[in-house]
């Protein structure tokens, strides 16, 4: 959720720190700061975009070789200057005086004991300047620093009860960045001239600077100085962690003729699809890993774990598995899942689908339930070295490439092609997928790429709806069945960018309340395929049109939908049978990019929200 980027180094490292930063707002955030030692502890700290930070830097002429970058979604406390990291510790001196303190820190994550360990710092004499659960870190971090800053490290986390990365330097020890991480990714960047390293949230924010990336482990603790570091374990043990190189290309994130990354992201989504079906000559239970025939043969049900368009995703999927792999499955909120009883069965295949594979929720999910007993589990990832990635047994790394815009795109498309090979894979598995069968689906999904070509060609269509919707302020989405999730979708596509306010509807559940709603000044979007339930959805349609509402219709070419007064109709090029899904939800996608660029909304890095959600 929020960004760290930190450094020891022989030369003036801001400029790393910034642009890493800069590399980072893709994930969204509420303000952003840096900190160095210079004779001392020196910042800027900004709630604007990193580019004013950047300004402010240059200004002041802060530079040092020491330091630590943070960009901040706001938790505990609004978005203000006083509450924006770095944080400084403000403490007790000798006598009792106030000091300024020693320890400079930045913090993703939330402290759940935060407010007794204010109270208790309080009585020390500690000074808070903020309203953050990060500044009790800094803090209890000064009054347990006896030299050692290391030692002050492990003598706090041992005290933090949450989730946290945390990466701190000391002014009486210039040289050293210390960092811990528990719930909250944390990497290490071994630097190539054996002179410097860096700690970040995210390998993106270190591309250009190195590929030697060392990924933290839950629990781990970091004590990085010039051209060497130590990594301890939860126990608190000398551990070598792998050193691995990762080639994050910081062109992926260049917008080139777009005006918007959303709106390149949706463009790209059929090469995003050719990349993840790139090396499916058939479905193998081994697209999935090593041991991937013996699991699916042995579990009976599934259950799926996701939040937000993962968990719609997901919510499709289910149809897929249940009318062609026959196997019951469950789709479940991840925040809502762990915190209620459920009724494990160690037969289930556990599913868990996530863009960046460190949502917090989707992780702490995953380990209750395995901790219930469900050790089959398997996950739906656009990051390979991701937590979800190495927590999983099974895993299909979906190939949509770095994702920028806050609102996904060509992640969810993504999602739902692994999750139908998943389907595959599992029929296949369970004697429920013939030749001919497999032989017919493979061909449609070589074919989606063109598909979602000709999908993308009614644009100019889309922009006509947008201009109308771009004066509401309240919208519904129907569909049924198997486009249910995908008017879900898209109705939170529209709520993220635009902020109308939308609400999608199982299209049969119109008259049972909904229906009050529609006026002339309620648009209802309708995503009408020609499959077995379109006769069901047109008596709904004239529901709507019976009470004054205004009809926005995604139908198939064959649907016999007819643009009318109050009904307009967007004909998609070709019925696309299962897979439909990956192609009505493009038209959604656009609707909402398009009022939002009409509307005048920051498109990329819509407010309140972030991409990266690891914080529960």
């Amino acid at each position: 959720m929020c960004g760290i980027v930190a450094s020891v180094s022989t030369r003036n490292i801001v400029p790393i720190l910034v642009q890493g930063l800069q590399r980072l707002e893709y994930r969204g955030y509420d303000s952003c700061g840096v900190a160095v030692y210079a004779d001392g502890l020196k910042r800027a700290r900004s709630t604007s975009r990193v580019a004013e930070l950047q300004q402010q830097v240059n200004n002041e002429h802060i530079e040092g070789g020491t330091g630590i970058a943070h960009t901040r979604w706001a938790t505990h406390g609004a978005p203000a200057v006083h509450n924006a990291h770095p944080h400084f510790s403000y403490g007790n001196g000798a006598g009792g005086a106030s000091r300024p303190g020693k320890v400079a820190l930045v913090h993703n994550g939330i402290i759940e004991n935060h407010d007794e360990l204010r109270a208790a710092l309080q009585a020390k004499g500690y000074v808070f300047d903020s309203q953050t659960d990060t500044e009790v870190i800094v803090h209890l971090m000064d009054s347990l620093y006896d030299g050692d800053l290391f030692e002050a490290l492990k003598a706090t986390v041992a005290q933090l009860h949450g989730a946290y990365a945390i990466a701190a330097f000391c002014k009486d020890e210039p040289h050293r960045v210390v960092g811990a991480r528990a719930g909250s990714p944390l990497i290490l960047g071994v630097g190539t001239d054996h002179s410097e390293n860096f700690l970040a949230s995210d390998a993106m924010a270190l591309a250009g600077v190195t590929d030697q990336i060392v990924y933290l482990e839950e629990g781990d603790l970091i004590d990085m100085q010039l051209g060497k570091y130590w990594v301890l374990d939860r126990q608190q043990k000398a551990v070598q962690r792998e050193v691995k190189t990762v080639h994050a290309h910081s062109g992926a994130a260049e917008l080139g003729p777009y005006r918007h990354y959303m709106q390149k992201e949706i463009f790209e989504q059929p090469r995003a699809i050719a990349d993840t079906l790139d090396g499916v000559a058939g479905i193998v239970p081994e697209l999935f890993g090593d041991g991937a025939y013996r699991v699916f043969q042995d579990i009976d049900s599934v259950l799926i774990l996701a939040c937000g368009t993962s968990y719609y995703s997901g919510c499709a999927a289910k149809y897929w598995l249940e009318s062609i792999a026959k196997i019951p499955t469950q789709v479940e909120v991840a925040s809502e899942y762990r915190y209620r009883d459920s009724v494990p069965n160690p037969k289930t295949l556990v599913v868990t689908i996530t863009q960046s594979g460190e949502t917090a929720d989707t992780l702490a999910a995953l380990r209750h339930a395995q901790g219930l007993g469900m050790t089959h589990t398997l996950t739906i990832c656009n990051v390979a070295t991701s937590a979800m990635v190495r927590e999983c047994k099974l895993a299909y790394i979906t190939r949509a490439g770095v994702e920028i815009g806050v609102a996904s795109t060509k992640a969810f498309t993504t999602q739902l092609a692994g999750l139908f090979l998943l389907t595959l894979a599992l029929a296949q598995a369970k004697g429920r997928l013939s030749e001919e069968q497999e032989s017919a689906h493979l061909k449609a999904m070589r074919h989606l790429p063109a598909a979602l070509q000709a999908v993308l060609a009614l644009e100019p269509q889309v922009i006509s709806w947008a201009e109308d919707f771009a004066r509401m302020e309240n919208a519904l989405f129907l569909g049924r069945g198997l486009h249910y999730p995908i008017a879900l979708e898209g109705a939170l596509k529209l709520k993220e960018i635009s902020y109308i306010h939308a609400e999608a509807y199982p299209a049969g559940e119109l008259k049972h309340g909904p229906l009050a709603l529609v006026t002339s000044a309620m648009p209802v979007v309708t995503v009408a395929p020609n499959d077995a339930l379109l006769e069901k959805l047109k008596s709904n349609m004239q529901e709507v049109r019976a009470r004054g509402g205004v009809l926005y219709v995604l139908a198939d070419a064959d649907s016999r939908i007819e643009s009318s007064e109050g009904v307009h109709v967007i004909r998609m090029p070709e019925h696309y049978g299962a897979l439909s899904p990956l192609l009505h939800v493009v038209p959604l996608q656009l609707l909402a990019y398009h009022t939002a660029l009409a509307r005048g909304t920051d498109v990329d890095k819509p407010r309140n929200l972030a991409k990266s959600v690891t914080v529960e």
